[in-house]
């Protein structure tokens, strides 16, 4: 299958080199000099925008949410499929304003690079089975049933490695004020996230803690402080903000 990416952006190029050996892939972006070296890093044919005829063929949409209607009036024909990748742009949106056969929503994030990102998708059911194919091609993927599942998701599935980020980061910050080194305290706390994945795949949080939680011990006074911060709180609440940036 050859997939046209439309809007090379940072999301985009994350997606495309982690399905670049499962893909033949092209590019479509509004100034083709900006793109010229995707020819040799993807083996792969590059198009202007303007007047591009998207008949027939399957859609990678990755532009800005608010640059939508902009592009289409750019394109013209009728795609087989529309995959989009833009957060809070309904479906309703995507058929009013690119004319194809099929839609599929999907929230993936930049871990898609390295085959690792998780995949939120709903839309047609015609294109599930394909659509869920594509997308674990470069990591996990859970098909919703509703749009608004995907928009909730998306707190996680696409900004949680930003989140993750400042959890990373305060961990090495905190290492270093009590006196590692940085270099040392960077590699503990990326080990320590390294080690974590297989872990919370097969545990219940809960459980990963009182199994690392003795009396009075050192993870009881950690998970105290964190307690007194509200960090629990918090990330629920972040969680809660992001959705509702995508309903505006």
């Amino acid at each position: 299958m050859t997939l046209t990416i439309i809007g090379p952006g940072s999301m985009a190029m994350a997606i495309a080199h982690g399905l670049k050996e499962s893909y033949t892939l092209e590019f479509v972006a509004r100034d083709i000099s900006k793109i010229e070296h995707l020819k040799e890093a993807f083996s792969a044919n590059i198009y202007s925008l303007d007047g591009f005829d998207v008949t027939g063929k399957n859609i990678l949409l990755a532009v800005k949410p608010y640059a939508l209607s902009a592009v289409a009036e750019k394109i013209k024909g009728s795609a087989n499929v529309v995959y989009s990748v833009l957060a809070g742009t309904t479906l309703e949106a995507l058929r009013e304003n690119i004319l194809a056969q099929n839609y599929v929503r999907i929230m993936p994030n930049v871990a898609a690079k390295f085959q690792a990102s998780t995949s939120v998708m709903t839309g047609d059911s015609a294109k599930k089975e394909e659509a869920k194919a594509i997308f674990e091609a470069i990591g996990d993927v859970f098909w919703v049933e509703s749009e608004k599942e995907v928009d909730i998701a998306t707190a996680i599935a696409g900004s949680g490695p930003a989140l993750l980020t400042l959890v990373a980061e305060a961990m090495m910050d905190g290492l270093v004020k009590e006196g590692m080194k940085r270099p040392d305290a960077v590699g503990v706390t990326n080990s320590l996230f390294k080690g974590f994945a297989p872990l919370i795949a097969s545990n219940h949080p809960a459980l990963i803690k009182d199994s690392v939680m003795s009396p009075g011990g050192t993870t009881a006074a950690a998970y105290g402080a964190l307690e007194e911060g509200a960090v629990r709180s918090s990330f629920i609440k972040a969680v809660g903000e992001a959705f509702k940036v995508t309903q505006r």
